[in-house]
């Protein structure tokens, strides 16, 4: 009998183990995480990239409706082709990058979340917060849980999982205060953004 509980509590033990949820660092140690933005104005069009991505997300295989988490995006790693619109993108009317260093979102919840093979489709509401302005969005993402892929990732450096985000949507310039009194033929009040980033779940 006192075999049996021994088995029965390594048994409860193992499969907690397995279950537990798993936390995700999403600054990425080889640089490659980034999100795009892009306004498209009648008379011109703006995109960039910023690569300067951190946060953790705590996500369980076994209930991804669980996932929590937030992302940061460091403002001052935004970047344009042009270096004057550089210069401007970090001044006071756009980005103030001096007096906001950083791009927020704060997952709140998760809704209509399905899966299919190792990736989770949900509707994600959050909040953003962009120049010390915050609003609710609402956007469909994926999540994409890779077991055992990251030694493949890093080149057999680290041994652990992968959990790869991918999400597309838009957001008005004037509903942030970013360079509010900027003609909209050309500065486009709506901003598409993308984001694909991979976090990682270390094992020993």
């Amino acid at each position: 009998m006192k075999n049996l509980a021994s088995i029965l509590g390594l048994a409860t033990l193992a499969t907690s183990v397995i279950a537990a949820p798993l936390t995700f660092d999403f600054k990425d140690p080889k640089g490659v995480n980034n999100a795009v933005f892009k306004l498209d104005a009648p008379l011109e069009a703006i995109q960039g990239s910023a690569n300067g991505i951190s946060g953790t997300v705590t996500f369980d295989p076994a209930s991804p409706a669980t996932t929590q988490g937030k992302i940061t995006v460091a403002t001052k790693t935004l970047q344009v082709p042009n270096p004057l619109m550089k210069e401007h993108l970090d001044g006071a009317q756009w980005m103030d990058v001096a007096k906001f260093p950083e791009i927020v979102f704060e997952l709140k919840r998760l809704s209509n979340v399905t899966t299919s093979g190792d990736t989770t489709t949900a509707d994600v509401t959050g909040a953003l917060t962009v120049k010390g302005v915050t609003k609710e969005v609402t956007t469909k993402a994926t999540a994409t849980y890779l077991k055992d892929k990251l030694s493949a990732r890093s080149n057999g450096q680290m041994q652990g999982d992968l959990l790869v985000l991918r999400t597309n949507f838009t957001i008005k310039r004037s509903d942030y205060g970013i360079n509010p009194g900027a003609p909209q033929d050309k500065v486009a009040d709506t901003i598409d953004l993308s984001l694909s980033i991979a976090g990682f779940s270390k094992r020993p």
